[in-house]
């Protein structure tokens, strides 16, 4: 009877956990969806109102406001400024984000953790093909408005800085704050993650090399990129092919 009532006992606190623990597994993967939907959403309709032009004042009056009214060359704002945007529009650009992501795969690797180092080289990888494939085929050339602050030589829809930035730095803070046991640490993380993208995001509108629509299409492609690649992630966890997290 004893043995009995000591199994019993087991079982009801662990089951209460087993099942708060899926609850809140179900919770994440229906935010999930609910991120790719929404920024798919988000992308298409940019999309059309771009075709038809329909954004066009928006995004040239963004730019110009950014700008000195006298000199249209001249960015506004202190020489610091543009220095520092000149800085961190170089955290979205594929020779940064290349070295970022082999030493995240490198460390992985030397963790032990190969499945989720390879992984993350298919993930950001197959990010990195279809922002070239969506910027050949929409072929929407840089905005003539202003001058270019830095140089570029590819097409602007979507903003490739933008689009791999959020791939990248969201796949890499979502894999770190999985690691995490703290709710704290893990919204540090992710919080970490998307104040990157988006300041680089906001450095090329700066710069002016690209619209502010490219951006937000960039940002829209990335997070819905970045939130299915989580799902296909545990995916794979919950069948056992890539290693569970630690915690």
């Amino acid at each position: 009877m004893f043995f009995v009532g000591e199994q019993w006992g087991i079982s009801m606190g662990v089951y209460p956990k087993l099942r708060s623990l899926w609850q809140q597994v179900e919770l994440e993967v229906v935010a999930t969806i609910f991120i790719v939907a929404a920024s798919s959403f988000l992308f298409l309709k940019l999309v059309s109102e771009v075709r038809e032009g329909e954004t066009r004042a928006v995004d040239e009056a963004i730019l110009l406001a950014l700008r000195d009214p006298a000199d249209p060359s001249n960015p506004i704002g202190p020489r610091w400024l543009e220095i520092m945007f000149r800085d961190v529009t170089s955290l979205g650009s594929p020779s940064v984000l290349a070295l970022v992501t082999i030493a995240a795969i490198g460390y992985l690797w030397l963790e032990n953790e190969r499945g989720t180092a390879l992984f993350v080289l298919v993930a950001i990888a197959g990010g990195a093909a279809l922002e070239i494939l969506l910027k050949l085929g929409f072929a929407r050339p840089r905005p003539e408005l202003v001058s270019h602050l830095v140089d570029v030589n590819s097409f602007s829809f979507p903003s490739g800085h933008a689009t791999m930035a959020t791939i990248t730095y969201l796949t890499l803070g979502v894999l770190l704050a999985s690691a995490q046991e703290r709710r704290r640490m893990k919204l540090y993380l992710l919080a970490i993650a998307t104040f990157l993208a988006v300041l680089v995001g906001i450095s090329r509108i700066y710069l002016g090399v690209h619209y502010p629509t490219d951006v937000l299409a960039g940002w829209c492609i990335g997070a819905a990129w970045a939130a299915l690649c989580w799902i296909i992630f545990h995916w794979f966890q919950g069948r056992g092919q890539i290693e569970a997290p630690r915690s």
